[in-house]
């Protein structure tokens, strides 16, 4: 009895081994497979992290391409577009300068023809007027206006009036004489337009307004006539005094018979009083009614006493110019008119000595 009990209790025993190693065995490989399980997740888990990675390396890598592609191609489009202002603006200056060039050179052409016509219009001018038949009446000079003979104390004055003037070189001829003559301006005309800007840069002048003459046919525009009423006068002097605003003397061109006429004379002196211009004779005819004229206003009469250049020839001129300084020492004073021509301004010019006899003077500081 005891002997089947320890052999039973002996077999119970090896029963629970075999049944402890089969549960460890059990434990064994489910701890194989619950480590496998978590240690090949983790190294998936990183696989696929990895892959992802790689993924998004790959991705990048793309975009990255695509960015600097799409950067070179914008540079490219930039630099381009940058070529194509900077082509236009080299075509836009060279047009420009092409055309600036083109501008000066026809500006220059334009002022080249301006100065040639400025010269063909001066010529035209200086060679209307070459001689002085134009201011006297016949061969004959009219007598100057009767005057006193004075004795005097001082050195006798000469005005020298030089008419005609209306472009540069004659006024550039009298000025460089270096000598106080009066120069008197023709209004402007087609033949003339600067002369009142001329006259414009003189600290004095006079104006040698055109008048109708007799026998002289080629008068000036707006010559004043016998047949003009008070107003068109009135009118032409106020034109006049616009043109040269300082003028205070006026002188007659031509007009031999304007100043024949009393009418008219007394017309004209009516609006110079109101202009507070005076008026000096140039006395292109004898029978001048403008001393008659200026007594009835109770004004002095001023005409002139020698003509110069009636003659164009040097010696005569000379001759005159001596004749003018005796007139002068004769009464006291003297007005001679000339023209601006060139054997006038020699003659002139080479007697200068002769004037040391006498005060040349602007005709303002005669009286």
């Amino acid at each position: 009895m005891h002997k089947r009990k320890k052999s039973s209790s002996k077999k119970q025993s090896k029963t629970l081994v075999y049944i402890a190693w089969i549960l460890t065995f059990i434990a064994v490989a489910l701890s194989s497979v619950v480590a496998g399980y978590y240690f090949g997740y983790d190294d998936a888990k990183k696989e696929t992290v990895k892959k992802e990675q790689i993924k998004e390396e790959k991705r990048s890598s793309v975009l990255k391409k695509l960015e600097d592609s799409g950067a070179k191609k914008e540079d490219l489009d930039v630099n381009n577009r940058l070529k194509e202002v900077l082509k236009k603006e080299s075509k836009t200056i060279a047009e420009d300068k092409e055309a600036k060039e083109e501008k000066e050179v026809k500006a220059k052409d334009e002022n080249q023809t301006k100065i040639e016509k400025e010269k063909a219009r001066e010529k035209e001018a200086v060679k209307e007027y070459e001689d002085a038949s134009h201011e006297v009446e016949g061969a004959v000079l009219p007598a100057p206006p009767k005057r006193e003979i004075v004795k005097i104390s001082t050195k006798a004055k000469l005005a020298i009036i030089i008419d005609d003037v209306s472009v540069k070189s004659h006024v550039s001829a009298v000025e460089n004489l270096k000598l106080p003559i009066t120069m008197s301006f023709l209004p402007p005309s087609e033949l003339r337009p600067n002369s009142h800007v001329l006259a414009s840069k003189e600290k004095f002048y006079m104006v040698h307004l055109p008048m109708e003459a007799k026998n002289f046919k080629r008068e000036e525009p707006f010559t004043l006539r016998v047949e003009d009423s008070q107003e068109k006068i009135s009118q032409r002097i106020i034109e006049i005094k616009k043109l040269f605003p300082r003028v205070k003397y006026i002188n007659n061109h031509a007009g031999s018979k304007f100043t024949s006429d009393e009418g008219a004379v007394g017309r004209l002196i009516h609006v110079l009083n109101e202009q507070n211009i005076s008026f000096i004779d140039s006395r292109t005819i004898g029978e001048s009614k403008v001393p008659s004229v200026m007594k009835s206003y109770k004004k002095q009469y001023v005409g002139r006493d020698v003509f110069l250049d009636h003659q164009i020839d040097k010696d005569y001129i000379k001759s005159q110019i001596k004749k003018a300084i005796e007139v002068a020492k004769l009464h006291g004073s003297a007005i001679a008119i000339g023209h601006p021509h060139a054997n006038t301004i020699l003659a002139i010019d080479e007697s200068k000595h002769l004037f040391k006899d006498v005060e040349l003077v602007l005709v303002d500081k005669l009286y």
